[in-house]
């Protein structure tokens, strides 16, 4: 039976659902899709126990938001916000599991939805959001099962690590890391338990679909982290991701820190005291490991909890808890605008020079927009450009005329905006397009999107076509893919056929 204080306490945190889902559904009328997603839109219709890049689940639930609310911008977004409205719920009830009260709820929970890392990360449709969702719920089932000794806490465990898993890999650092924090603190006496052995084997049949999977097209998994590592992970310094951490979240550095102080020496909270341990041991290996900085956000909203249970605690004054409230909540609103899409183009590049913020993408130049920001441009654009180029062709010349994108962004987008105009599906050998990629590249005419602007018609692919003309280019201004150029490629040789089969087969092999 639910008390009259549980019910109070819920009703607050669900206020703090509504406002993050409230946030979100503002931001989804700015701006366009972003490159990954139109990824994982491509990847519902390629349904599979895996990808080159990700587990299964981002597909499954693209293919049930698009068959139930269609493929939309807003339509797409709606299981990511659904998951950042859970992330805030279990954040509440995790401080509620702890021992905290109305303060602490409404302390974790704001500084939570305005944390700049949380905001830009918990609305667009990709793993990460929900990949945050499953480390919580396991924190607070383990809480739930150390507070009540219910086995169904531990199989629910056993069921949302397995789910987990099949969202995105980086779940089993936070499990194993759970396992050897339990092993380090008096907790130890769950892992002699039956019910874990359960949960284990739980987790493990349900992911492994996906384990047979990576078997059977050679593991691409480590393919992909190796190249992770050589083309981005090498480039970050320990120092880099150091820093990062002390600044996503903003002003709230404070309260996921004291958070995390507070539960490492707070005798009272030793039976907690495996939330602090796990979140070293993730922060150390990613450190090792030069992960990128939002592979470890998952493990803050339980130190945000912490946090807000700590200051609880500590402040007792009604307006000393107000002035608190307002310091770790107004900086952080302030920058909000740069993490989530809440403006226009011209207000949003003029909140960034406000601030001073010149941001530094992966071509290490300063541009006026963050680099997720310009991911969202352009690509309406070119898939209306390569519908445009497509139509212009006769019946006859469309009946062999085949369609080829440099990289999976550029194929998403003409893949997803092709769909209206019956355009050929849009080939590619890049990410995880390999997988569906036409066994040849021999059609007399093949539209070709070049992300080097015409440096690889120009450069590599001239000899091996009879003609090639440039029809157009992407122009929007906003747009990381500005400049790339759509030709029409003549009558390919033989040769590049060949060249294109070589690199398919090795791809394939990945």
């Amino acid at each position: 039976m639910v008390s009259n204080n549980d019910k109070s306490l819920n009703s607050l945190i669900l206020l703090f659902v509504a406002l993050k889902v409230g946030l979100n559904l503002l931001a989804m009328s700015h701006f366009g899709f972003q490159r990954d997603e139109l990824l994982h839109l491509a990847l519902g219709d390629h349904l599979d126990w895996g990808f080159k890049e990700v587990p299964p689940f981002i597909a499954l639930l693209a293919r049930i938001s698009t068959t139930i609310f269609g493929d939309s911008i807003f339509a797409t977004r709606i299981f990511s916000t659904l998951a950042g409205g859970l992330i805030i719920w279990f954040t509440g009830k995790t401080v509620e599991a702890i021992g905290g009260k109305k303060f602490a709820i409404a302390l974790a929970c704001l500084t939570l939805i305005l944390s700049p890392a949380f905001a830009a990360s918990d609305y667009l449709f990709q793993p990460v959001v929900f990949d945050q969702l499953w480390w919580l719920i396991s924190a607070y089932l383990v809480i739930k099962y150390l507070n009540s000794s219910q086995p169904k806490y531990m199989y629910l465990l056993g069921v949302v690590i397995g789910i987990g898993l099949l969202t995105k890999y980086t779940m089993a650092f936070f499990a194993i890391a759970m396992l050897l924090s339990l092993l380090l603190t008096n907790q130890r006496r769950v892992l002699w338990s039956k019910h874990i052995a359960i949960a284990a084997l739980i987790a493990i049949v349900i992911f492994l679909p996906n384990i047979f999977w990576q078997f059977r097209h050679h593991l691409p998994l480590f393919t992909h982290m190796k190249n992770l590592r050589e083309q981005q992970l090498n480039y970050i310094k320990p120092s880099d991701f150091i820093k990062q951490q002390l600044l996503v979240n903003g002003i709230a550095l404070f309260l996921w820190l004291a958070g995390l102080l507070f539960l490492l020496f707070t005798p009272g909270l030793n039976r907690y005291r495996f939330m602090a341990i796990t979140f070293l041991l993730v922060f150390v290996f990613l450190l090792e490991m030069n992960g990128k900085d939002y592979y470890i956000f998952g493990a803050y909203p339980m130190l945000f909890a912490a946090g807000g249970y700590c200051f609880e605690r500590w402040l007792k004054n009604k307006t000393i808890r107000t002035l608190a409230l307002a310091i770790f909540t107004l900086p952080n609103l302030v920058l909000l605008p740069l993490a989530l899409p809440l403006l226009s183009i011209n207000q949003t590049i003029a909140a960034f020079r406000f601030v001073h913020l010149a941001p530094t993408w992966e071509d290490q130049k300063q541009h006026p927009l963050s680099q997720d920001y310009a991911d969202m441009f352009g690509w309406d654009e070119m898939g209306e450009k390569v519908a445009r180029a497509y139509k212009s062709l006769t019946a006859e010349q469309q009946k062999h005329t085949q369609i080829f994108a440099d990289n999976y962004g550029d194929a998403g987008a003409v893949y997803h905006y092709g769909k209206p105009y019956g355009l050929p599906e849009v080939a590619s050998l890049n990410s995880s397009f390999t997988l569906w990629a036409p066994d040849s590249l021999n059609a007399p005419y093949i539209i070709y999107v070049d992300d080097e602007g015409g440096g690889n018609v120009t450069g590599r692919l001239a000899p091996y076509v009879a003609r090639f003309i440039k029809l157009d280019e992407i122009k929007s201004p906003y747009a990381r893919e500005k400049g790339t150029a759509i030709y029409l490629l003549i009558n390919a040789k033989p040769a590049l056929n060949t060249i294109y089969q070589k690199e398919l087969a090795k791809k394939r092999l990945e």
